[in-house]
């Protein structure tokens, strides 16, 4: 399971996708994301997915990598899928038993809220499978500079974010390590009931506690013998430029929104 956990991962390239500017890939992703929660229709979902396998394909990320990052939330997605099938207003489905209380409007709502999950996960592990966690850090921070005006603590959020991001896979592997190591000391982590597995489990966060304050403790002075003190007057290694080819693909998601609202609103 914790092998299927690819948050944080970087998968370096020189396709289209990977070269474009962090600050236009977020900002893509961030139109994607309202043109997928407006999407309403099967029209609507089928161009946001044909945009995604599109953006997938020129990538060149494997669909294997992108999947595997979905079984995590196979619980969540049949929790909603079941949510909506049986608490959902409308024409019942079928006059037997179980059936009666699905309707067709559930069935529906069920279907284009695992599409809605699976396509926003997947668009969203996209980026962070093509850009390397110092480069989204500077396109956030560039991205919320305008909020340094009202003394907003844009640099330190960006850090934060880009440590947390970098470090993911880092403590899934400790965890991993600690689980292999509680194994051959006879630790059983698979059998007994939801309660059980639960104490089983204390003697991993344990030692996976102590050694992320400990990774924590080392970064914080490595970062100050390194005389980090903050944004103020710090530059940049690779300056953000936007070229040809950022303005083009802003354009197309912005137009990709704007499509996908039209077509809501004329009844698509």
């Amino acid at each position: 399971m914790l092998k299927d956990i690819t948050l944080g991962q970087y998968f370096p390239g020189t396709t289209l996708v990977h070269r474009l500017d962090p600050r236009t890939k977020l900002t893509a992703v961030a139109l994607y994301i309202v043109a997928l929660f407006t999407a309403r229709s099967v029209l609507t979902y089928a161009i946001m997915a044909a945009v995604l396998v599109t953006c997938i394909a020129v990538s060149k990320v494997k669909i294997k990598a992108l999947t595997r990052g979905l079984k995590p939330i196979i619980v969540i997605l049949i929790f909603t899928s079941v949510m909506n099938l049986f608490f959902t207003e409308g024409t019942p489905l079928a006059d037997v038993w179980l059936l009666r209380s699905i309707t067709v409007e559930g069935l529906t709502n069920a279907i284009y809220m695992v599409l809605r999950i699976v396509m926003l996960i997947m668009g969203t592990f996209l980026v962070t499978y093509t850009t390397s966690p110092i480069s989204l850090t500077d396109g956030l921070e560039s991205l919320l500079s305008p909020l340094k005006k009202v003394r907003f603590p844009v640099h330190e959020l960006a850090m934060m974010m880009s440590i947390a991001l970098r470090f993911i896979p880092t403590l899934i592997e400790e965890t991993d390590k600690i689980m292999s190591a509680q194994k051959a000391r006879g630790a059983d982590f698979e059998s007994g009931n939801l309660l059980q597995r639960a104490k089983a489990l204390v003697p991993i966060l344990v030692p996976l506690f102590i050694s992320a304050f400990r990774r924590a403790d080392e970064l914080a002075t490595a970062m100050e013998c390194r005389c980090y003190h903050g944004g103020d007057g710090r530059t940049a290694l690779h300056v953000l430029r936007l070229r040809g080819e950022d303005f083009a693909v802003l354009a197309g998601f912005t137009v990709l929104t704007a499509g996908i609202i039209a077509l809501k609103v004329l009844g698509y």
